[in-house]
């Protein structure tokens, strides 16, 4: 893997890992807000309220499938 490949698949991780860490803070800041809801919440998406936002279900695909990829280009490139 050359170095160029190396910078991008570290500014990748660093970007995912960013909107991930914003992501979950606007998530906990909105449950101290204060709330005008038009129904209730069911109480499994209380419970696991991270496993239930398709925010971060999409952001964990998305880190799997760079990783995989980064993982076919390193072991795919010529030395």
């Amino acid at each position: 893997m050359g170095s160029f490949d190396l910078i991008l698949a570290i500014l990748a991780l660093i970007i995912v890992a960013g909107a991930m860490v914003y992501t979950y803070r606007i998530g906990r800041r909105a449950d101290t807000q204060a709330t005008g809801q038009d129904s209730s919440i069911s109480e499994k998406v209380q419970d696991h309220y991270v496993m239930k936002n398709p925010v971060f279900v999409a952001m964990f695909i998305a880190t799997i499938l760079i990783l995989l990829y980064i993982a076919y280009a390193a072991l795919n490139t010529n030395w």
